[in-house]
């Protein structure tokens, strides 16, 4: 009997190996083991999230060794930037024969720098899955986390070419809606206003806010603010990476957002300033997917 959500189609992987099981990467082996049960799925994480992953039947196999990926054909890297730009250096020694090696970082223009270095065997493409939940961990992730969501690639060529089409019938499998941009460069510039702006100015605004109002103050916030800033749930350690990693592209997007501020600031008493922005405001979100409104989670 075919399990409920399988596709009864061949994998598109055998043997698929995901590196670091939080929201993410346990979203991922959970929706491949739905998908393709005849697929091998390898987890790599601490013992204490591999063992939740086994028991949520989200993994067939378990280390903390990344030797056990030896044979994977298809490596997911699902960890933070950080992490990724050291683990990529090891995946020659890791990997034993040729394999499609991605990742689900936040940015890419300094991962797809480092995986530069990778021989032709492991086909790298830059990957940044657009779905999350409010909170993270392998006890947060659900098979159906990537459905309707875009799954960013960079393009490649030659074999890297082949394998982004290899990819991208691997995350429609799970769902997703694979979209394949034409550079890293291009990656960073759109994700720092679609996703890491909002995040920065949703922490910097509840922080204002709450030194402004207080905790008393705050007891009487609406569901105005509380949408507003739901992004500021989202853990710092996670966002050091990124900011680090995509500065440039965040900085312009900041620069521009306290341009739009400071008029606002010098315009308090001038009603076309306040008409200007707000209209330009409720033009653009009408053009926001209402299908995908979620487009940069609390939690990677």
């Amino acid at each position: 009997m075919v399990p409920e959500g399988a596709t009864g189609a061949a994998p598109i992987f055998e043997r698929i190996a995901v590196v670091g099981l939080g929201l993410i990467g346990g979203s991922i082996a959970l929706a491949a083991r739905k998908a393709w049960p005849q697929a091998l799925v390898i987890g790599v994480d601490r013992n204490v999230v591999l063992e939740k992953a086994m028991v949520r039947h989200a993994i067939d196999v378990a280390s903390e060794d990344l030797m056990i990926i030896s044979e994977a054909d298809l490596v997911i890297l699902a960890a933070p930037v950080g992490q990724i730009l050291d683990l990529l250096p090891t995946m020659p020694k890791r990997i034993a024969a040729d394999a499609v090696v991605t990742d689900v970082g936040s940015t890419k223009l300094a991962i797809v720098e480092v995986a530069r270095t990778l021989p032709a065997r492991l086909a790298f493409v830059g990957g940044h899955p657009l779905a999350g939940a409010a909170h993270g961990g392998i006890d947060a992730a659900r098979p159906d986390l990537f459905t309707g969501r875009p799954w960013l690639f960079i393009a490649g060529a030659g074999e890297q070419a082949e394998a982004v089409g290899r990819l991208s019938a691997f995350v429609q499998g799970l769902g997703a809606k694979p979209v394949t941009l034409p550079s890293a460069a291009a990656h960073d510039r759109l994700v720092a206003f679609l996703s890491q702006l909002p995040q920065l100015t949703a922490s910097a605004l509840m922080s204002v806010v709450g030194e402004g109002a207080g905790e008393g103050g705050l007891e009487l916030a609406g569901r105005g603010l509380v949408d507003t800033t739901r992004l500021a749930a989202s853990p710092a350690d996670i966002w050091r990476d990124i900011c680090a990693t995509n500065a440039d592209e965040i900085g312009s997007a900041l620069d521009e957002l306290i341009a739009v501020l400071q008029a606002l600031r010098q315009g308090l008493h001038d009603g076309p300033t306040i008409d200007r922005v707000f209209t330009a405001a409720n033009e653009w979100r009408a053009h926001l997917n209402p299908d995908f409104r979620l487009l940069n989670p609390p939690c990677d």
